[in-house]
């Protein structure tokens, strides 16, 4: 393990760019996807642009996790950041929204790997006196990457091309790739142990089946039909084969006997909920932006600000409280200021002002912000090295899994209301047929400068209610998480005892 200092940090940055890079790869698409769609074609497919990378994402991260744990952090981290440059370099070539979405699952492979890693490979190589500032450094820069992806994305589809929101990623990986190659020495041993590959297989196959349920259900198929109840079964099987089969192996990819811990078990609960309902704040803000106050794609992506900088200002804060003040402590007035914000975002109107907007994603930000830090914390209480990995893959896997449904579910129930408030099609009045039951219609300046005033108004007024209506669906992940931030113990982190463990494990 690396001991010289500024090699140390040499490493840090390193991987900071890979979370800056695996975490803003989420959200890059959000303010540009209405872009890529008039370019490329293919509305009814464009949630998989973002789904299939989270996908991918969530599916590896305990995969490789458990495989960092076995056999080492770094080769595991290096293929992470070559799988998912090359699929940055290839998504940046799509000429079609299906071969974009592929693309897009290959860098979520990619991605899958490098998130939980980084924070590993942080968490084995930073003393443990000094792992509450880095862990606030870390769960800061996820913060910034979650909001800079929707600001980045917007500001070169504007101004350069949608393509360069994955070229983007090349020079800032391939740098990450020298920093962490040439300077990060592990000298840990792993152990080899078996690899549990029917829990891998039946894990990713559980996600995939469910994601195809819930995306194809109520557009390719009815939510009765043969088709969606089959792939909704199937996910039932493989989820109980998956617990089952994690129950009896030697060495699970996911270990339920941690789950007995209250405080690991909590710290991933929170994980899902919250980032549910975090993932359709950045999701929607920027459609409600763009399409009901007229701003632009970068207007959208800089709305977030106030959001970036909220939860920067509480993941570091977190962090550096993480001496001072129970786990529990930090996250319940975080939390619920979270749930705060979100309970704001249901009174959206036609007439909410760009100042209230920021108000209220001010609120979300400072309330999901100490999640990415303190919980990162939290579930490595206690735990030994080598079981480090497998816990903030776990953590990542559930936080990703949790941004993926909210994506997919909230994106049912806003397309569905929209649908309902669109109650008779405006066929007749559109200029060049366009199609005024599409909402993407009035996400560019361009076409909603055509569309008749009075049909306009309807549209965004539906839209509005659409997204307002989301946000109140939204309250109850949020506030689940807020709950189950009580029943986290007392447990606090103690440097003195992680220092002691950190010794020891690092002297054999």
């Amino acid at each position: 393990m690396a001991k010289n200092t500024s090699k140390i940090g040499v490493v840090i940055a390193g991987l900071l760019l890979a979370i800056l890079m695996a975490a803003m790869d989420n959200t890059i698409v959000a303010t540009a996807i209405s872009t890529i769609v008039g370019d490329l074609g293919g509305y009814d497919k464009l949630v998989w642009v973002t789904s299939a990378y989270m996908i991918a994402s969530v599916a590896g991260m305990p995969i490789f996790g458990k495989l960092s744990d076995m056999y080492g952090r770094k080769r595991f981290f290096i293929f992470g950041l070559v799988v998912f440059l090359i699929g940055s370099a290839l998504a940046g070539t799509a000429n079609s929204i299906v071969q974009l979405s592929i693309y897009r699952a290959i860098q979520g492979i990619g991605g899958g790997a490098l998130m939980p890693i980084a924070f590993t490979i942080m968490f084995d190589v930073v003393s443990p006196d000094k792992r509450g500032k880095m862990g606030g450094l870390f769960g800061a820069v996820f913060g910034l990457s979650s909001i800079f992806g929707p600001l980045l994305g917007a500001y070169l589809t504007d101004y350069v091309h949608w393509s360069w929101i994955f070229y983007i990623n090349l020079p800032l990986g391939l740098i990450a790739f020298v920093l962490v190659t040439k300077f990060y020495n592990e000298s840990v041993v792993h152990a080899k142990q078996k690899i549990d590959y029917f829990g891998a297989v039946t894990l990713v196959s559980a996600v995939v089946s469910l994601m195809f349920a819930l995306e194809l259900g109520g557009k390719e198929y009815a939510w009765d039909s043969a088709m969606i109840l089959g792939l909704f079964t199937l996910f039932g099987v493989l989820l109980i084969s998956f617990i089952l089969i994690e129950l009896r192996v030697e060495e699970p990819i996911i270990s339920f006997k941690m789950f007995k811990n209250r405080l690991y078990a909590t710290s991933n609960i929170i994980s899902i909920f919250a980032g549910a309902a975090y993932i359709t704040a950045a999701i929607y803000i920027p459609i409600f932006v763009q399409g009901v106050l007229g701003g632009s794609a970068t207007n959208s992506g800089l709305i977030l600000l106030p959001m970036m900088v909220g939860s920067v200002v509480t993941a570091s804060g977190g962090g550096a409280l993480l001496t001072k003040f129970k786990y529990r402590t930090i996250m319940l007035p975080t939390l619920t200021l979270f749930v705060v914000g979100i309970t704001l975002l249901t009174t959206l109107t036609t007439e909410t002002s760009h100042f209230m907007v920021t108000i209220f994603m001010i609120l979300v930000g400072l309330g999901i912000g100490s999640s990415f830090s303190v919980l990162s914390n939290a579930v490595i209480h206690g735990l030994s090295m080598r079981q480090r990995g497998s816990a903030n893959s776990t953590l990542n896997f559930n936080r990703e899994l949790g941004m993926t449904l909210g994506i997919t579910v909230f994106g049912i129930i806003q397309n569905h209301i929209f649908s309902n408030k669109l109650t008779s099609p405006f066929s007749g009045q559109a200029p060049n047929g366009m199609e005024l039951s599409d909402p993407s219609v009035i996400l560019t300046s361009e076409t909603r400068n055509v569309i008749p005033v009075e049909v306009l108004d309807k549209m965004q007024e539906a839209l509005t209610i659409s997204v307002a209506h989301t946000f109140a669906w939204a309250i109850i992940p949020a506030a689940i998480a807020l709950i189950m931030a009580f029943a986290m113990g007392r447990e606090q982190f103690d440097p003195a005892s992680e220092m002691e463990t950190y010794n020891r494990e690092a002297s054999h």
